[in-house]
């Protein structure tokens, strides 16, 4: 009997023991969880400081990188402008010594234009006496235009230039217009028709009189009926009433 409680007493505080093992084991096993748990959530907070860091530091790489490319970009431009900058104070620098010469040659080619205009006069009035209010009027335009300051040099002499090109022109084309003359002792309309300068003929209107300029003599000549058919011929050519063609007409044999 003894013995058989003895062996009940050990089993019993064998139970006891193992009951206190195993609390004890798991306490320690949920010490254990509740450890790793923080070690994770510690971990996992870490782990979002260092994510939003590289974000922080990617975004300042990127940024960094963007104002590099700007400084590049604008050492480009500012290069660019002093280039600019250098030309322009080059071109003042010639724009400054132009005007210097400027101020020269206009002294100089205002009386020389003066004396154009002089010489321009002088030729009409020795010339045949075609368009004499037109020629007229045209040089006494340009002595009006030299008085004047609002028109520059440079168109000054563009026109001096081109009235002497018109004069030039009066040379090489044939022109027909109609106007008054002193015929047989009374003022009658005429057709004037002029070729270059090598014939100026006149016509007048009933073709009953014919005559051509003198030039040595500066007066007009009587032209014989046989040439009222190509004078007529001619003026039609002139006034574009005919296509080119052949034509008989006197010559000034001064010209």
């Amino acid at each position: 009997m003894n013995l058989s409680k003895l062996a009940k007493a050990c089993a019993c505080t064998g139970l006891a023991t193992l009951a206190l093992s195993t609390q004890a084991q798991e306490t320690q096993l949920g010490d254990v969880v509740a450890a790793g748990q923080s070690i994770n959530r510690s971990a996992n907070k870490s782990q979002q400081r260092v994510d939003a860091l590289n974000d922080k530091t990617q975004s300042k790489l990127q940024q960094f990188k963007t104002v590099n490319k700007e400084i590049d970009g604008l050492q480009v431009y500012n290069q660019q402008m002093q280039t600019q900058l250098d030309n322009q104070l080059a071109e003042l620098a010639q724009i400054k010594a132009s005007m210097t010469q400027v101020s020269i040659i206009e002294r100089q080619v205002s009386p020389l234009m003066s004396r154009m205009i002089n010489t321009l006069e002088s030729f009409v009035e020795l010339d045949v006496p075609f368009l004499p209010q037109e020629r007229a009027q045209r040089i006494a335009g340009l002595k009006k235009m030299m008085e004047r300051a609002d028109i520059a040099v440079a168109e000054k002499f563009r026109r001096v230039l081109e009235a002497y090109q018109v004069e030039v022109d009066y040379g090489r084309t044939i022109e027909a217009y109609s106007g008054l003359l002193e015929v047989a002792g009374g003022e009658r309309d005429v057709d004037f028709l002029r070729i270059g300068r090598v014939s100026f003929v006149y016509q007048t209107r009933d073709g009953k009189h014919l005559g051509l300029w003198d030039q040595q003599s500066k007066s007009w000549q009587e032209l014989p009926a046989k040439y009222r058919t190509d004078i007529n011929k001619a003026l039609r050519i002139a006034r574009k009433q005919l296509a080119p063609d052949l034509i008989m007409v006197p010559l000034d044999l001064a010209e």
